[in-house]
């Protein structure tokens, strides 16, 4: 399945945020669903089952001057195999302008035993805008083993390097499972948060199996494992960041 998705959210001229465009394929499915404090906030609503093994899904986000969106998702991806063999993919682009914030915070990608999957993601952060950006993986479901899975993720902030990170889970991948990597955890993940007065700070040990970094320009970066989504979903969680629960 081939399909594509486009947001674009810009500031309305009173304090909000208005949807621009707003338009999805199955099983990108976009939905408005709620304003808070001038934020507009949008659900991913999956159209069909997967990613399946040979879809190619791409979702395209544009955040213009002094526009607030807010990206979730009404329940978790589930990476699942095809017969033949084919990779799945998701890519998301995502440009945050001058003033602007973006929110992205959908639910926990599973990758199923026997999957082939990518999901690529590239965020061009204006100087002077804001980002919160989650991604949560659990390698497996219930008593099973994961397939393969990789996720990209890359941001630049004023037009520099800001973050570029890679991960590669499942049996395809060496030492995914060791203690240098995931050792014993079912769920890793990671909270960037870039903001204009982020200033820089020491690493600060969050518990046994998550850290936050601060990073090269107005970010900081938290990463952790878990034994399961909600124990991986405690760690990637900032209170003082608005509505990201």
């Amino acid at each position: 399945m081939r399909a594509r998705a486009r947001v674009v959210a810009e500031a309305d001229g009173r304090g909000g945020t208005r949807l621009a465009q707003l338009r999805g394929e199955t099983p990108l499915l976009l939905r408005r669903t709620d304003v808070y404090a001038g934020a507009a906030t949008v659900h991913l609503v999956g159209g069909a089952a997967g990613p399946l093994g040979g879809d190619d899904l791409r979702l395209d986000i544009e955040v213009r001057p002094h526009a607030t969106l807010c990206l979730r998702a009404v329940a978790a991806s589930l990476a699942l195999p095809s017969r033949t063999g084919a990779r799945s993919h998701v890519t998301v682009r995502a440009s945050v302008a001058a003033g602007a914030t973006l929110h992205w915070l959908p639910e926990q990608t599973i990758a199923a035993a026997g999957c082939r999957h990518t999901t690529a993601a590239t965020i061009d952060v204006a100087e002077g805008a804001a980002l919160l950006w989650r991604d949560e993986l659990v390698c497996g479901r219930h008593n099973d083993q994961p397939g393969d899975v990789t996720i990209i993720t890359s941001v630049t902030y004023a037009g520099r390097p800001l973050l570029c990170q890679r991960l590669d889970i499942g049996p395809g991948a060496d030492g995914w499972s060791g203690p240098a990597v995931l050792g014993t955890a079912k769920a890793t993940g990671s909270l960037l948060h870039v903001h204009p007065s982020e200033a820089p700070g020491a690493p600060v040990v969050l518990g046994p199996t998550a850290v936050r970094m601060p990073l090269a320009g107005p970010a900081s970066l938290i990463t952790a494992t878990a034994h399961d989504a909600h124990a991986l979903r405690q760690y990637l969680t900032e209170p003082d960041a608005g509505p990201i629960r």
